[in-house]
């Protein structure tokens, strides 16, 4: 079976693999360890996503919830220092940072927490007491109370909520 492979992937050389055997399957099993470790340190590091809000500093006041893997990088491209960045967020440049909440161990997981929030955002009655508030303070007390909301429906216990603003 080793040399059909090595005939098939000519670039696959016998004398660097070892076979294990295992009841009738055979698995090729490199010998070299510090090819090994550089086997490792191809293999990517898994990814920790965040969920954030963030709050315009111009006229009109809007907040954007978004996911990334890198924060930092993703608020200098809401901000147009580098490229890339939503459509939806270039008419509200500068951008701030009001909330970040981290501990998400997969795509999936911030973006099912990222709809959520969207979803009780849209779907909660502003407060009357908001309209004695700044534009700015009153979107993020909404969204707080939407965050709230998001928290209570779903397994939170292991993220980090981290309030800028």
């Amino acid at each position: 079976m080793t040399r059909l492979l090595s005939r098939t992937f000519p670039s696959v050389k016998l004398r660097d693999f070892k076979t294990l055997k295992n009841s009738q399957t055979q698995v090729p099993i490199s010998s070299s360890s510090s090819q090994q470790s550089q086997e490792n340190s191809k293999i990517p590091k898994s990814k920790s996503w965040s969920v954030y809000l963030i709050l315009s500093t111009t006229e009109p006041i809007k907040t954007y919830v978004g996911i990334t893997t890198d924060f930092a990088r993703r608020l200098k491209q809401h901000n147009g220092e580098i490229r890339g960045g939503a459509k939806a967020s270039s008419a509200g440049r500068p951008w701030l940072c009001a909330c970040i909440i981290t501990g998400f161990t997969c795509l999936s997981q911030a973006s099912s927490f990222e709809s959520k929030w969207k979803i009780f955002s849209r779907k909660l009655p502003r407060r009357k007491e908001d309209e004695e508030m700044s534009q700015s303070d009153a979107l993020l007390q909404h969204r707080r109370r939407a965050l709230e909301k998001v928290q209570e429906s779903l397994e939170c216990s292991h993220l980090e909520t981290d309030w800028k603003i």
